[in-house]
């Protein structure tokens, strides 16, 4: 995830990664049933502590922007269309589906770009 902590700004480090991943999901960089990192893996990713992540989620959640779903992870929320929902699972399945067989997401765009026209 490609998200920017200000550790100088006076917004709490929490509240900048929650900013962050709402905005991506707004933008849709982010869609319904992706996988996001583990709070460990993001803190380490982003230099913070753990707490810092686990916060952040736990507010994501209560918002239902995410789902805690145990062992398997945590995942961007279902955003309240089917239509849209079942589209971005698809979007998602299909890119896995791509990637395991070794294609790079330069080529993945390719074939998109090849279906859609």
């Amino acid at each position: 995830m490609r998200i920017h902590i200000d550790p100088a700004s006076k917004t709490p480090l929490f509240e900048q990664l929650r900013a962050g991943i709402l905005d991506l999901v707004r933008t849709g960089e982010l869609i319904a049933e992706t996988k996001i990192p583990t709070v460990r893996g993001l803190a380490e990713e982003l230099g913070v502590a753990p707490h810092t992540v686990a916060k952040a989620y736990k507010e994501l959640e209560a918002q239902g922007v995410i789902s805690a779903r145990g062992r398997l992870g945590t995942f961007i929320a279902s955003g309240g269309d089917p239509t849209e929902d079942s589209a971005a699972r698809a979007a998602v399945a299909y890119v896995a589906e791509l990637r395991a067989l070794g294609l790079s997401d330069d080529r993945i765009r390719g074939y998109v770009d090849t279906a859609l026209s």
